[in-house]
C-alpha cells in the first residue's frame, strides 16, 4: 500500500459539511494548495467537525477565524549543505512551519525522512495546533524537518547534517518563540547535535529544544510519553464504556518508541499484546509479545523486528506490514505512519470484532476507515487527542527548563496521566455539548479549536 494514497483532485469531494462559509474557505484553500493532499485531508477532517460550532458562533466568521487558522503564520524553507564521509557535498531541503502561536510559542517536532515535503509538514503542523491546545498547556502549533534520511549514515555524517540544519534554523527559534522536538528520524542523538550547534551559535543554554538528554535538561518519561499517554487515553475511553485493558488482546503497529511503550503500558494494564511490526513486516505471538525483548531489539541492538523469532519459539514473522490488521484483536493501536489503516483493513478489524481503536501515529486511519469504525460503534480515539502525550511531556520539559529544576519519573508520569485523562474528558464533553455524544473525532477537533479561536478573538484581527 502506498504511504500516501491520495488523489488531490478528489480531496474535498463528498464533503459532509453544509455550511457555506466552510465550503467557500475550503474551496479557496484547495485552489491555493492544489499539490498538498495531506494538508487538505487534515483540514477537511477538522471542518467536518466544526460546522455546528460555526453555526452557533457567527462571531467566528465575522473575525475570519477559519481563514486565519488554516494559513501558517510563517513558513521557513532553506537549503542544507553538508559533507559526507567521502568528502562529497550533499544538499537537502529544510523546513519549519510556524503555524499558530495564539496560545503559546510554536511547538512541534522535527522530522528527518525522504518523504518530508511541505504538504506533510503543514498537515502535521495544523494537527499540532489542536493537539497542543488539548493539553491545556500554553503551546502553539508548528512542525519542521528535512528530506534527509538518517538511515545508513554514520554518526559523523548525521552530526554534520544536524549542525548545518541548525545553522539556518537557529535564527527563527527560541524558548519563548519556537521550541522544536524530535519526530521520525530525530531522536536523542540528533537533538543533541542540534542543541550543541544552537548553544555555540547563541552562547546560551536554554530550553530551545525538547527531547534533550537527561544530563542536559531533558525530562524523564519523554521516551515513554506518547506510548504511555496513548494507553492512558484509551483506558479512559474503555472505562466510560464499562471496559478495560484487562484480559484484552491488543495489536500494535510499529516498533518505535510509541509502539514499544504502548506495548509496555498495555501489558501493565493487564492486556495481551499479540503483534507488533516495523517497515519490513510483523511479528505475531499468540502467547503475548514481551515488550522487554522489543526494547532489546530496537533500543540496544537497533535491529529489525524479524529477529524476535530468535527469542520466542511461538512467534511467527510475516513479511509486509498491512497484514497485521488481519489478526483478530479487541484493541487496535496503529502507531506506525499515516493512512496505514484503510477501508479494507478497517472492515477486517470490524469483522473480527475489534471493540476499540486509538491512534498512536499521526492520522494513521483514512477517512473511510474512521467512518467504518464509527458506523460500527467501535470506540475510536483520534490522534490529536490520543497521541498528545509526547508533546505534553515536551511541554513539561519546557517547564522544568524554565524553573531550572527536575521532576522524578513518578512525578512526570503522574502529570502525564492527569493530562491524558483531562484530554479525554475535554473531548468527551465537547462532543456532548454539540450533540455528538461518543464522537471523539468531533470532540477533539471542537475542544482544541475553540480554545485557539477564543485566544485569536481576544488578541484582535491584527494578530
Amino acid at each position: 500500500m502506498p504511504l500516501y494514497p491520495f488523489n488531490v483532485s478528489r480531496v474535498g469531494e463528498g464533503m459532509t459539511f453544509e455550511n457555506q462559509y466552510l465550503k467557500d474557505v475550503f474551496k479557496n484553500l484547495k485552489e491555493k494548495n492544489a499539490n498538498e493532499p495531506e494538508f487538505l485531508q487534515a483540514v477537511k477532517e477538522v471542518f467536518e467537525s466544526l460546522e455546528p460550532v460555526i453555526d452557533k458562533r457567527p462571531e467566528l466568521q465575522k473575525a475570519g477565524i477559519i481563514e486565519r487558522i488554516v494559513e501558517p503564520e510563517r513558513i521557513i524553507m532553506f537549503r542544507i549543505s553538508w559533507m559526507d564521509d567521502s568528502g562529497k557535498v550533499q544538499v537537502n531541503r529544510g523546513y519549519r512551519v510556524q503555524f499558530n502561536s495564539a496560545i503559546g510559542p510554536y511547538k512541534g517536532g522535527i522530522r528527518f525522512h525522504p518523504s518530508v515535503n511541505l504538504s506533510i509538514l503543514k498537515f502535521l503542523g495544523f494537527e499540532q495546533i489542536f493537539k497542543n491546545s488539548l493539553t491545556t498547556l500554553p503551546i502553539g502549533g508548528g512542525k519542521g524537518g528535512s528530506d534527509f534520511d538518517p538511515k545508513g549514515k554514520s554518526d559523523n555524517e548525521i552530526m554534520r547534517f544536524c549542525q548545518s540544519f541548525m545553522t539556518e534554523l537557529f535564527k527563527y527559534i527560541g524558548p519563548d518563540t519556537d521550541v522544536p522536538a524530535g519526530d521520525i528520524g530525530v531522536g536523542s542523538r540528533e537533538i543533541g547535535f542540534m542543541f550543541g550547534q544552537y548553544k555555540r551559535l547563541q552562547n546560551e543554554h536554554n530550553g530551545v529544544l525538547s527531547g534533550k538528554a537527561i544530563h542536559s535538561g531533558g525530562s524523564l518519561v519523554r521516551t515513554e510519553a506518547t506510548g504511555y499517554g496513548l494507553c492512558y487515553f484509551t483506558n479512559e475511553m474503555l472505562k466510560e464504556a464499562g471496559q478495560s485493558f484487562k484480559d484484552k488482546t491488543v495489536v500494535i503497529s510499529g516498533s518505535g518508541n510509541v509502539a514499544t511503550y504502548a506495548c509496555e503500558k498495555a501489558t501493565q494494564f493487564g492486556a495481551r499484546v499479540v503483534a507488533v511490526s516495523d517497515s519490513d513486516g510483523y511479528i505475531y505471538d499468540e502467547s503475548g509479545i514481551d515488550y522487554r525483548i522489543i526494547k532489546e531489539i530496537k533500543e540496544v541492538k537497533r535491529g529489525r523486528i524479524q529477529t524476535y523469532v530468535n527469542y520466542s519459539k511461538s512467534a511467527k514473522y510475516t513479511r509486509g506490514c498491512s497484514g497485521i490488521w488481519t489478526i483478530p484483536c479487541d484493541i487496535a493501536l496503529p502507531c506506525a505512519t499515516q493512512n496505514e489503516i484503510n477501508k479494507e483493513s478497517a472492515e477486517i478489524l470490524v469483522k473480527n470484532k475489534v471493540m476499540a481503536v486509538a491512534e498512536g501515529a499521526n492520522m494513521p486511519c483514512t477517512p473511510d476507515a474512521i467512518a467504518i469504525f464509527q458506523n460500527s460503534k467501535v470506540l475510536f480515539g483520534p490522534a490529536k487527542a490520543a497521541n498528545a502525550g509526547g508533546v505534553a511531556t515536551s511541554a513539561l520539559e519546557m517547564c522544568q527548563n524554565s524553573t531550572r529544576i527536575s521532576w522524578s519519573f513518578e512525578e512526570v508520569d503522574q502529570r502525564l496521566r492527569d493530562i491524558m485523562i483531562n484530554i479525554y474528558n475535554q473531548v468527551s464533553e465537547a462532543a456532548k455539548k454539540y450533540n455528538m455524544d461518543g464522537n471523539l473525532v468531533a470532540g477533539a477537533n471542537i475542544a482544541g479549536f475553540e480554545k485557539v479561536a477564543n485566544a485569536m478573538l481576544w488578541q484582535g484581527v491584527s494578530y
